[in-house]
């Protein structure tokens, strides 16, 4: 399973059993996170700290400041991220949950609604804009602290290209260069390719063009915007390329790998892929460079999901107190900095990040901070789940022909509502 398809599984996962769990275990959840953590300085103890394996080593390095400075013992435990999420419901209550862990965004506003979260106070420094907070907010609380950023990017070859295209009215000029035609199947070719089967990598396209998921910044459920005129014309626009495109770019579950192995082989000049991907083109040997995504041709930046990861409080924790005083510590620009030394990620601190811009050395860093500038926050409500079951074959429908741009527009919105209106 690719890691934009975890994602999309493991967001619905709480959702499927929500209200279940929540009804086993009464309102216990509910009440221990119905008030804000305070900030005051906890009074020693110590604050359990699960993290994944990648990030273990620093927490370690950072822990002992923060020890020192509050008299607070943290204990990192070592544990998968989505195997402590998926456990939260029945942990916490056991009394055997972290109290500080880390989500990805998308989980955090659907953990925070169902109880399971106990709400965060944002530092009143600047650290944070209206984006940064808008993807840990739900139901006007906020429950967690912005700590990592990310966001599609376009790579290109520069053994191919000398330079990243701007518009793309570039990358049509570039898909006509015969270099780039498929071999095995006439009239196609791979100068740009795209998984826009794929929603998830669709969505900055159809954005980009006027369409949206939710009004109201991603909380109005009963405004979708899926199938408007600009969501509709920015369909239009992929299928002209899947006209241009090889037939395995219509895979739903491989046009991803074909995107990736295209690119590796030297066949492909530019794609679009997340930070996550860079990892494989170095293994593969790309002499690759990173911008963010060119110009779309109704003038407008190509809008993808915001992604990334937040620190979140356990709803059942005793140490509010102290799980404040961490996130808040962790989150600082001399700890976002460190962040970035240690694995490359994005810090989500706005000083930490506008370093990262000032000193411009990792390229991937800086295509990602400009590109998430344009992107924006996945909708973190319970019902977006059912946004993903709905607009699953909406791409592909139209692209391939099934059904006019219109129609499958219209079919994924129904989809949608219906869902929305039987479950919530």
């Amino acid at each position: 399973m690719s890691k934009l398809q975890w994602k999309k599984a493991a967001f619905g996962l709480v959702t499927a059993s929500a209200a279940l769990v929540l009804a086993a275990c009464g309102n216990g959840g509910e009440d221990t996170a119905s008030s804000s953590a305070s900030s005051e300085p906890a009074e020693g103890g110590t604050l359990q700290v699960s993290v994944g394996p990648d990030y273990v080593d620093y927490v370690n390095e950072i822990a002992p400041a923060f020890e020192e400075e509050t008299g607070i013992d943290v204990e990192v435990v070592e544990r998968e991220m989505f195997e402590t999420l998926d456990a939260l419901s029945l942990d916490g209550p056991a009394g055997i949950a972290p109290d500080v862990t880390i989500a990805p965004y998308d989980r955090i506003g659907n953990l925070g609604i169902q109880g399971h979260l106990t709400p965060v106070t944002l530092p009143e420094d600047d650290r944070y804009d209206d984006t940064d907070k808008q993807q840990v907010t739900a139901n006007d609380e906020v429950y967690g602290m912005p700590f990592v950023v990310e966001s599609l990017v376009l790579y290109y070859n520069k053994d191919l290209i000398d330079a990243a295209p701007t518009t793309f009215a570039e990358l049509e000029a570039l898909s006509e260069d015969s270099a780039y035609d498929y071999e095995t199947e006439e009239g196609k070719n791979t100068a740009f390719l795209a998984n826009w089967v794929d929603f998830y990598s669709a969505y900055g396209l159809i954005s980009g063009y006027g369409g949206y998921i939710f009004g109201s910044e991603g909380t109005d459920t009963a405004d979708i915007g899926l199938n408007n005129e600009g969501a509709v014309e920015g369909i239009e626009y992929a299928k002209t390329w899947y006209e241009k495109w090889p037939e395995g770019m219509l895979d739903t579950t491989s046009a991803g790998s074909f995107v990736d192995e295209t690119f590796i082989a030297g066949d492909a000049a530019a794609i679009i892929g997340g930070p996550w991907s860079a990892a494989s083109y170095d293994e593969g040997g790309v002499n690759y460079g990173i911008a963010p995504m060119p110009e779309l041709p109704n003038g407008e930046s190509y809008q993808p999901f915001g992604g990334g990861k937040g620190w979140i409080i356990s709803g059942y924790t005793e140490n509010a107190e102290a799980a404040q005083q961490w996130v808040e510590y962790v989150t600082t620009e001399e700890n976002q900095t460190a962040l970035h030394e240690f694995n490359s990620e994005v810090p989500a601190n706005q000083q930490a990040r506008q370093a990262i811009v000032d000193a411009g050395e990792n390229e991937l860093a800086v295509a990602v901070i400009e590109q998430y500038n344009n992107a924006v926050p996945m909708p973190n409500i319970p019902e977006m789940a059912e946004v993903w079951t709905g607009a699953e074959t909406m791409m592909f429908d139209a692209v391939s022909g099934n059904k006019s741009a219109q129609q499958s527009a219209d079919d994924a919105v129904k989809v949608i509502q219906d869902n929305i209106a039987q479950k919530y």
